[in-house]
């Protein structure tokens, strides 16, 4: 079952569980397709096999990577990419914490009740996203709203030191973060 109803907010929620034994099963076939030798071109295939290796591809593309959220941090022209970048190493524990890995969250970010956000929800007491890309949609939403007269790299910092963070030293550990791992030189 890939939705379910909750009964106390009234509404279908995607039900991971569902949908990850879903996509099991269809990178089963497609392995068991492709051990058995059966390499075909993409002309001959039914529509069913082709509709998974779609969905195949979807799921690679979708698949994180550091070039990946470099990449979307420039396309979607973030301010102070190196921050944000920083602030994502930090946040995740280099895109290793729990929060990340099950919420897709990129930022510790919680879900926002006053402007448009893409968080499908609360888990962890955390913003979830279906995607690592819709945090990086969601943090450019939080920029919008809030960050929308900030010009320069001290105002930004500035910024997080007085409404971001929960710890007085964020700021100076962001600081840090950009220059350990040179973040500026990415975004050149």
């Amino acid at each position: 079952m890939l939705y379910k109803f909750d009964k106390n907010e009234l509404l279908w929620k995607r039900n991971w569980k569902g949908v990850r034994i879903a996509l099991f099963i269809i990178l089963g076939a497609l392995t068991v397709s492709f051990t058995t030798g059966r390499y075909l071109k993409f002309d001959s295939l039914d529509s069913f096999e082709k509709e998974l290796i779609v969905l195949n591809v979807q799921a690679e593309k979708r698949k994180f990577s550091e070039e990946k959220l470099v990449a979307e941090l420039k396309r979607l022209n973030i301010k102070q990419p190196h921050i944000v970048m920083a602030q994502s190493i930090i946040e995740t524990g280099h895109w290793k914490s729990h929060i990340f890995r099950e919420n897709h969250n990129l930022f510790g970010m919680r879900e926002a009740k006053s402007r448009i956000n893409t968080a499908a929800g609360t888990q962890n007491n955390h913003a979830y996203y279906e995607t690592w890309m819709e945090s990086i949609y969601d943090y450019a939403f939080y920029q919008c709203r809030y960050l929308g007269s900030i010009k320069t790299e001290a105002e930004y910092y500035a910024y997080l030191g007085n409404s971001y963070a929960e710890d007085p030293d964020y700021v100076n550990v962001v600081r840090s973060t950009v220059k350990k791992h040179k973040l500026k030189e990415l975004f050149k």
